[in-house]
């Protein structure tokens, strides 16, 4: 399993001053019990990576996924010199698709928070950003990040997500396990 990294926007009551947008989410996703939201969801924890396409050195840091630019980067050091500035962020490591339960797996100055599931696209998280697939999971079953703590379950919904929901363009996703690192952004 390969690690990589990103760096995403933090969205919680207390960023960039809307506390109004913070509490219609939580209202809309029934996500009461989350004291942030540290997702790969693209529209609710923005992307603070952008690389420049034209420089074919770039390309060695991009990871692409069936023709998809993922938002992860094959390195550490990358993320930190490319990021835009934000004093306040989610530096991030993930392995895509993992085989195994990932909470066990240490990574130097990183915590294990839980597995997210974006859709096939790498844009939007079937978990945070759906309005929910109650056939498939309760609200209450994400922890305090709006994520699935156990890998099992998170592989569990995955499988049902796409059977329940064929026509769901949301509901083919990937299974992503993140780490948060536990100084830089916070």
């Amino acid at each position: 399993m390969t690690v990589l990294y990103t760096a995403r926007g933090k969205f919680d009551k207390f960023s960039d001053s809307d506390t109004m947008a913070w509490e219609k989410y939580v209202e809309w996703s029934r996500l009461s019990q989350l004291s942030e939201l540290i997702s790969l969801d693209g529209m609710l924890n923005e992307r603070l990576i952008e690389p420049d396409r034209n420089d074919e050195k770039e390309w060695d840091y991009i990871v692409i996924d069936n023709m998809y630019e993922t938002g992860f980067f094959t390195t550490l050091d990358y993320v930190l010199r490319k990021m835009m500035g934000k004093e306040e962020y989610n530096l991030l490591a993930v392995i895509k698709e993992p085989v195994t339960e990932c909470k066990f797996i240490e990574l130097e100055n990183f915590e294990f928070i839980g597995y997210d599931l974006l859709d096939k696209y790498y844009d939007i998280s079937a978990l945070s950003n759906c309005g929910g697939f109650d056939e498939t999971f309760r609200p209450e079953e994400l922890n305090q990040f709006g994520l699935i703590e156990a890998f099992d379950r998170a592989m569990e919904i995955k499988e049902n997500l796409f059977s329940n929901n064929p026509e769901e363009v949301h509901a083919d996703t990937n299974a992503i396990a993140i780490w948060r690192h536990k100084y830089l952004g916070r």
